[in-house]
């Protein structure tokens, strides 16, 4: 059976469970502290870094971007039939957004508003680009009417952010992308978020994001609501 090394709520890793569970496959989950790493973890990943998978013959894999290659050449595709011009696109708008995974990292752990704004409009940029390219777009998803592999890399990122606004109510993503909120709206309704993290993601996620440390979890200024600070901020207006 497949093995993925993981952290609880390290994003990479959860692209790639949730392409295992797009794909339906089998897989097992082990979960390492990132602070002390085991001896065995380190010998087989080069980079010192989850997520790891060890295939079905026994052999590590290292990098997201090349753990989903493999198992997109692996398994039956999610998109059968697609041109190679099409696949290089879709792994172009997929590297987008993981590129941009450490930059909301960075964003949620903002000790400041003024931190949270600039942090946040680094990942503004990303949402816009995307939400020019959803436009004329034929289904609910970035493909059409499946999940691709595209949906999958930016489902990290609309996740966290569907759980930000629920626990604090900021919206990073906001009023004046549309199509993002449809398209994160789409996706959370598949059950592939809360299937390719652990049961106690939430609790972990949160207590690092939304903790006493961040302005996020200390909550918003008195005198100014979250909807007014993320309109401040680019999220929304």
């Amino acid at each position: 059976m497949i093995k993925v090394i993981s952290f609880t709520i390290c994003p990479f890793v959860q692209r790639v469970t949730a392409l295992l569970e797009a794909k339906q496959l089998s897989y097992q989950v082990e979960f390492i502290s990132l602070s002390n790493k085991p001896g065995w973890f380190l010998d087989i990943s080069p980079n010192g870094q989850v997520p790891v998978l060890v295939t079905e013959g026994g052999v590590a894999l290292f990098e997201s971007d090349a753990i989903v290659e493999y198992l997109e050449e692996a398994y039956p595709p999610l998109i059968p039939g697609l041109a190679p011009e099409q696949k290089a696109q879709d792994r172009a708008w997929a590297y987008l957004a993981t590129k941009n995974y450490l930059v909301q990292c960075g964003a949620q752990r903002s000790a400041d508003l003024t931190t949270l704004k600039e942090r946040g409009a680094r990942l503004g940029t990303a949402f816009d680009k995307i939400e020019a390219a959803l436009a004329d777009r034929p289904g609910p998803f970035f493909a059409g009417d499946t999940p691709g592999l595209v949906d999958l890399a930016w489902l990290v990122l609309l996740h966290r952010a569907a759980i930000i606004e629920a626990r604090s109510g900021y919206d990073f993503i906001g009023g004046a992308r549309p199509r993002v909120k449809a398209w994160q709206a789409a996706l959370m309704g598949t059950g592939l978020a809360e299937a390719s993290v652990a049961p106690e993601f939430d609790a972990a996620f949160t207590g690092f994001y939304l903790s006493d440390q961040t302005y996020l979890g200390r909550g918003c200024d008195a005198d100014s609501d979250c909807a007014d600070q993320a309109c401040g901020s680019g999220g929304c207006c």
